[in-house]
């Protein structure tokens, strides 16, 4: 019986070498097969990805596509790859961190979000399905338009439109990111870890919105993941990556024995102290005698807000927002997507110029009353998907780390030898001391945030305040992450605030909640 290879490689190996896996690649993938590829972090799911999507070219002949019966040509058209690596494509050279909550560095020619899906719609209809005749171009048209309308609906994007794309949270630009893709029809859909960022009702969406694509359209659907806990139910073909090199591609059903056993495992290997969380716990008590941080008399409150309200233009993200938080306190905040959970860290952090006109105390002093965003931070270890965003430095992981003790987005200072043992000392508590020397840019999505999370807990901050640590982390990172934590927090004078769309990515030590709800 004859299948279609959409996608076949035979003894494929991309031409340059620091993107090949250990051995060649040889794999086929038939139409009606949605597949999942699954690995840890760095076990070459991208480099994989990347040489079947042609990305990094393979060499010779061993790389065919075959994307009937799609009219369109190019193999650009019918393969569409969504790397979700939390950038914004080039719509803004200029972006800094702070720059989503400063609205007045946004420049006039910067598009908003509904000016690009136009153009994308556009382009999709300016593609190579020009050349078709009348009545197939007409069929494109239809599916297309109804296609933007049934993913306007699901992702509630009229309310992002006019929305500049900088100024997108983490979750709306992947729904942005997927309806732009999704509107030009592709016969491949390659989707690297594309429920990370989304708050649980839209991800029961988006799969329910990508499995009635699969039977409906039958464009061939490849999710790239970190974590098995959340497989969807239309994937029929699982492939394993395992120290850059592919395993058999087997049915979903097949690999589910295999997915828990791995997961015992990883428990197993935590009981055995795979986490060095000890190292935590012997850590010299920091001295704040000589920076104290509460003001003499005051009480323990690291955060308070009162009455806070934040509008951009005719829309309201907080509306007489309170919040107090004290010293030793863990809380979690949760909520939907674009419910202000980022503008609320934002205002903490000082990395929102609205803050000076709320009022907001931290550590016992009121916003504005003289200290800078300097002393602010000195206190803080806080990492983010903006941060992760914004953090476009090719410098050695060791500096990242260390950038941390000088609250920069880069290295501009030179750090003593006693601050650089404790950046390694970090980077040991989080498994990544290997990478000290290799260049921030060449390690993976997960080791970036690896990187970006000791560069948070560097400088023994009095509060850490973590918005979705853990995107793109695989199971046994998320647990070693979450006993790191724990640990921590056990500390004289810590205090957490953590943003997480999974229930199971909340540490235990976690003692307070705060859900917010959109405004309307």
């Amino acid at each position: 019986m004859f299948r279609q290879a959409i996608i076949s490689i035979t003894d494929g190996q991309t031409g340059n070498p620091a993107c090949r896996m250990a051995h060649p690649i040889t794999l086929k993938l038939y139409d009606g097969e949605q597949v999942a590829i699954v690995g840890d972090n760095a076990a070459g799911k991208t480099r994989l990805v990347e040489a079947l999507t042609g990305v990094n070219p393979v060499q010779g002949t061993a790389l065919r596509y075959d994307f009937s019966p799609s009219p369109l040509r190019l193999a650009g058209e019918n393969i569409k790859y969504i790397a979700f690596r939390d950038t914004y494509d080039g719509a803004d050279n200029n972006y800094y961190l702070q720059k989503r909550w400063n609205r007045q560095d946004i420049d006039d020619d910067t598009p908003t979000a509904g000016e690009l899906l136009d153009r994308a719609f556009e382009a999709a209809e300016n593609g190579s399905g020009r050349l078709l005749d009348a009545a197939s171009r007409a069929r494109l048209h239809a599916d297309r338009l109804a296609m933007r309308d049934r993913l306007y609906r699901l992702f509630g994007l009229d309310a992002l439109l006019d929305k500049f794309i900088i100024t997108l949270s983490s979750g709306e630009l992947r729904k942005f990111q997927l309806t732009r893709t999704l509107l030009a029809l592709p016969r491949v859909l390659v989707l690297d870890n594309p429920f990370i960022g989304l708050d649980a009702s839209t991800r029961d969406s988006l799969s329910e919105l990508l499995g009635a694509l699969a039977s409906e359209m039958r464009p061939m659907i490849i999710l790239v993941m970190s974590r098995v806990d959340v497989m969807p139910p239309f994937i029929t073909h699982v492939i394993p990556v395992s120290g850059l090199d592919v395993l058999p591609k087997v049915p979903v059903e097949d690999f589910t024995f295999s997915c828990h056993s791995e997961h015992s495992s990883c428990h197993s290997e935590r009981s055995e102290g795979i986490c060095p969380a000890g190292l935590i716990r012997h850590l010299p008590p920091k001295d704040l005698s000589a920076e104290p941080f509460y003001p003499a008399g005051a009480s323990p409150e690291i955060i308070r807000c009162t009455g806070v309200t934040i509008r951009y233009g005719d829309r309201t993200i907080l509306r007489d927002f309170d919040w107090t938080v004290h010293e030793g306190e863990r809380w979690a905040l949760t909520g939907e997507n674009g419910s202000g959970k980022s503008t609320l860290l934002s205002l903490v952090c000082a990395d929102n110029p609205q803050s000076y006109a709320c009022d907001i105390s931290l550590f016992g002093h009121r916003r504005g009353s003289g200290e800078s965003i300097w002393d602010i931070k000195k206190h803080i270890g806080y990492v983010s998907p903006e941060m992760h965003r914004a953090y476009q430095k090719n410098i050695a992981a060791l500096d990242i780390v260390a950038s941390g003790l000088f609250d920069t987005v880069g290295m501009f200072m030179h750090p003593t030898d006693f601050q650089l043992d404790t950046c390694r000392l970090w980077m040991r508590v989080f498994g990544i001391e290997d990478l000290a020397d290799r260049p921030y840019l060449r390690l993976s999505s997960g080791e970036q945030r690896l990187c970006l999370l000791a560069r948070a807990f560097v400088k023994d901050p009095e509060l850490l305040i973590l918005d979705e640590p853990m995107h793109g982390l695989d199971l046994r990172h998320c647990a070693r992450v979450k006993d790191i934590i724990d640990a921590f927090v056990q500390r004289p004078h810590k205090t957490l605030v953590m943003v997480s769309h999974y229930e199971s990515e909340l540490p235990s030590c976690i003692d307070r909640r705060m859900v917010l709800t959109r405004n309307t």
